[in-house]
């Protein structure tokens, strides 16, 4: 599902990015020629930029994942356009262009230092993005500080709350057929085990799950890809 096709990149933005940044936005989509869409959420990135390939592609390609919070989305795509101007920028030497390369480091640095100057973003969020500048990864959701940061401000349904905000010892529900029982945290994720099993697993700190208020009655084996702790 793409969302936007045909509207002028602005508009197409503009419900996802915050309402004080859409300026300086406005003006960053201005200057390229751009086929951007917000298309549904993928699990391996946040975004994607492709450059034109004439005749079948005119126009830079940039994808954002829907559902990402408003700075979560801005950020991802701000990293995309820099790659959008970097190609343009280096038009005679672009086999010589690293993709996450000083060339593209000084676009983005370009993009994002008005917005820190301006103080569009909150101040525990700029502190991050100021310390992600000083070696910008390659992407987002590499740059495992900007990600906590960016995900302290995603919205959750009513009952859930992240894994790294349970007390020790509490159950929780990843879903209907994954029951944990919350133990230590270990950098970013926490310790785990499994309702019935007791097997552990390493639970990422910022998941989203439903606490409970006493042990299951059932437990549930696991499906889905969690890390276990081997």
């Amino acid at each position: 599902m793409t969302h936007g096709l045909g509207q002028p990149n602005a508009e197409i933005v503009r419900p996802h990015v915050p309402p004080e940044a859409m300026d300086h936005v406005a003006r960053a989509l201005g200057g390229l020629r751009l086929d951007l869409r917000v298309v549904r959420p993928r699990r391996t990135k946040l975004g994607d930029h492709r450059p034109p390939r004439p005749p079948l592609r005119p126009a830079h390609r940039i994808t954002v994942n829907a559902g990402l919070n408003p700075w979560a989305f801005l950020t991802t795509l701000l990293h995309e356009l820099a790659h959008a101007a970097t190609w343009e920028r280096h038009a005679t030497r672009r086999r010589r262009v690293r993709p996450h390369g000083p060339e593209w480091q000084r676009e983005f640095s370009g993009v994002l230092v008005p917005l820190l100057e301006q103080r569009v973003f909150p101040d525990e969020l700029a502190a991050a993005v100021s310390r992600s500048l000083a070696s910008p990864a390659a992407a987002t959701c590499s740059d495992r500080g900007l990600l906590l940061a960016l995900a302290r401000y995603d919205l959750h349904a009513e009952g859930r709350v992240r894994v790294e905000d349970l007390a020790e010892g509490t159950w929780f529900r990843v879903d209907a057929r994954h029951v944990f029982r919350a133990g230590r945290l270990v950098r970013t994720r926490r310790q785990c085990f499994m309702a019935g099993t007791e097997q552990e697993y390493r639970v990422h700190g910022l998941l989203a799950v439903e606490p409970l208020a006493e042990p299951p009655a059932v437990s549930s084996s696991p499906r889905r890809r969690l890390r276990r702790r081997r």
